[in-house]
């Protein structure tokens, strides 16, 4: 019997799960997301080329694949529609390659005015949303008050439509707050017109189907394990569950036909908006991260904030999602650095910790342990015995403190920057 592979993040998102899934797309003809929505980034490079997708999944460019935007993804008709066409102004039309789940919910011009609103009334407690309504989104869909993609079929769609409307003006009659969604609601409601043009599947029904057919299938994971709604830094999280669990749900498959779980991780760590991050740089050595790391938010543009690689989340997170193997991003990154810190425990009121705890704020002190640094240009690298001894070691800690063999090291941002062991 056929399986599902995982793909997903295993930090606080932005990981590179976009290069990844384009790269393991050759062995895969089934690519679907199965959770987030709008919010995610995921950038790939190819031909000389960039490119930032938001909810089609990350193989649209693999003219022989088929991308399913799985049922646990919500969807905003515009952006959804915009970023079709950028990718058809690039590798042509996609409708025969791309396909929606009916069950997928549709995140509406009012849900961004609620997420915005409600960001702005929090004053400094916000927890750094890309105000995109993902959130409210989410929260209908749990308040069983949402539009799905299948409702888009229906004759009453727009009476559904005006009725959720009128429901979330009275909502956002609490907040002081000014708004006009007048000129996207035209947007959106034209962008539903032109999602028509898809195919609107029972995607659950779907993606058994191909594994029953011995097609193999990726499944796709957007943001990252740290940001899970469940085990993540609550409330600094985003809405879904962005562990492995999170495909069952997301996608409609038995947990006994997921396969490999493929975790990806940075060489160090990075986090955009708020919330606990205990390896953060606050220094010089924090700005150089950023700045040869470029770590800027694909989907906000956002500084990043950078710091060490944090083997107590890292470990976490593999924990949580039965990852059987690594794949590690921005090697080259490092290259710059003469010394190299891994945060190996926390000390939380005096006492130390080795795992992830509940209580991750501001009143813990990572512990480090030092490496001796590369300080050496990986980028023309393509084979793992190329690699410099210090790099092979920093690999080799990092696969006895996970348990995981780290099968893929990116050594750059195109695609062919990769070493696979």
């Amino acid at each position: 019997m056929k399986k599902l592979d995982v793909v997903l993040g295993l930090q606080w998102g932005d990981e590179g799960k976009g290069k990844v899934v384009d790269v393991l797309t050759p062995d895969y003809k089934v690519i679907a997301r199965f959770q987030g929505g709008p919010n995610a980034g995921h950038s790939l490079k190819f031909d000389g080329d960039g490119f930032v997708l938001h909810t089609v999944p990350s193989g649209i460019f693999r003219s022989d694949s088929m991308n399913i935007i799985g049922n646990g993804v919500v969807v905003d008709p515009v952006i959804l529609a915009e970023e079709i066409h950028s990718i058809e102004e690039k590798a042509g039309p996609i409708t025969g390659r791309l396909k929606i789940s009916k069950r997928a919910q549709l995140i509406l011009p009012t849900h961004r005015m609620l997420d915005a609103a409600s960001e702005a009334a929090k004053g400094k407690a916000k927890i750094g949303s890309t105000l995109k309504g993902i959130g409210p989104a989410y929260m209908d869909k749990t308040g069983r008050n949402g539009l799905r993609i299948g409702d888009i079929l229906s004759p009453e769609f727009r009476r559904r439509y005006e009725a959720l409307k009128t429901k979330h003006l009275g909502m956002l009659a609490q907040y002081d707050f000014q708004f006009d969604i007048s000129d996207y609601e035209r947007k959106w409601l034209a962008a539903v017109e032109e999602l028509r043009r898809f195919e609107f599947i029972d995607s659950e029904i779907e993606v058994n189907r191909c594994l029953d057919d011995d097609m193999p299938v990726l499944a796709e994971g957007a943001q990252g394990s740290m940001l899970d709604i469940d085990f993540g830094t609550y409330p600094f999280v985003t809405s879904s569950n962005t562990m492995a669990a999170g495909v069952c749900t997301g996608l409609g498959v038995a947990p006994g036909r997921v396969g490999k779980v493929i975790g990806i991780f940075k060489a160090y760590c990075t986090r955009v908006g708020g919330g606990p991050f205990p390896t953060e740089l606050s220094d010089e050595t924090g700005e150089e991260l950023r700045r040869i790391g470029n770590e800027y938010g694909a989907t906000t543009g956002r500084p990043r904030r950078c710091g060490w690689l944090d083997m107590v989340a890292l470990k976490y997170a593999v924990m949580m999602s039965g990852v059987t193997e690594l794949i590690m991003m921005k090697a080259d990154v490092l290259g710059g650095f003469k010394t190299i810190k891994v945060a190996t425990a926390y000390e939380i009121g005096g006492r130390k910790v080795e795992h992830f705890p509940f209580e991750c704020g501001e009143d813990l002190t990572p512990v480090y342990r030092e490496f001796k640094g590369w300080d050496c240009d990986i980028c023309k690298v393509r084979s793992y015995e190329d690699f410099p001894a210090e790099l092979k070691d920093y690999i080799s800690f990092i696969e006895q403190e996970t348990g995981c063999p780290v099968k893929i090291i990116s050594t750059g941002p195109d695609r062919s920057e990769i070493v696979i062991r």
